[in-house]
């Protein structure tokens, strides 16, 4: 397979399994529009044995995995979207911070460039407050997804098991490739916390770490058109000795 990872994902028909690592890692991104079609139960859970062999450090296995759909996923989404909708994530009290508390290049020139292209697949143009509000609040309907993940962690682990946590979102995201399915990881969930806890059993000492949403892409949505760019290998790798 030719194809250069930094000049986007590999385009793969709504629906088509990846057949290899490589197929997976290359058309896997983060999708913001689903099909309503439902997925089996039995579907996601051999998607999470297979994330399960992610490596932890002395085998801690520090994931936690509570798996929505049907009625609780909907009722969930719906106080979730009308509480950003009313407050705003200002509303809601952040447990850990995911993003820079002050931001600089490179990073702040790619997380803007990643705006600008989404918003400007969805014609909301720089300034239209409102219209930027409304898109971000899909992220508490799921993007429509049959089925939302939500991650949680028990609050008296380290940071290596956060670095563990990272490798099974991951295997997760692979693994789904193989079944045709897609996947949009979301931090913003965490700000949902405690709403989360309202309709799920997340206890007192565990943290909501993000959530997923899982199901099928819908083909015919312009923001699923989006391709993020990755710096390539010269770009982040020194090699030494070779």
């Amino acid at each position: 397979m030719k194809h250069d990872p930094s000049k986007g994902a590999l385009p793969l028909a709504p629906g088509k399994r990846a057949e290899t690592i490589e197929e997976a890692l290359l058309s896997r991104r983060s999708l913001r529009a689903f099909r309503p079609d439902p997925v089996p139960r039995e579907t996601i859970e051999r998607i999470l044995a297979l994330a399960s062999r992610a490596p932890s450090g002395t085998n801690v296995q520090p994931w936690k995995v509570h798996v929505v759909a049907g009625g609780v996923r909907d009722r969930l989404a719906q106080e979730m979207h009308a509480g950003f909708l009313e407050h705003g994530e200002e509303g809601w009290q952040r447990t850990y911070a995911y993003y820079p508390t002050k931001w600089r290049d490179p990073y702040l020139a790619r997380r803007r460039k990643l705006g600008w292209d989404l918003y400007g697949l969805l014609g909301i143009g720089k300034g239209e407050r409102e219209k930027t509000k409304l898109q971000h609040a899909r992220n508490f309907k799921f993007f429509d997804a049959p089925v939302a993940l939500v991650f949680v962690i028990d609050d008296d682990l380290e940071t290596g098991s956060w670095l563990d946590y990272g490798m099974f979102i991951q295997s997760v995201m692979l693994a789904a490739r193989a079944f045709g399915l897609d996947t949009c990881p979301q931090a913003a969930i965490a700000s949902a916390h405690e709403v989360l806890r309202r309709h799920l059993p997340i206890a007192p000492n565990e943290v909501v770490v993000c959530g997923m949403s899982l199901g099928f892409a819908r083909g015919d949505a312009v923001e699923n058109a989006l391709v993020t760019e990755r710096e390539p290998v010269g770009g982040f790798a020194r090699f030494h000795g070779f």
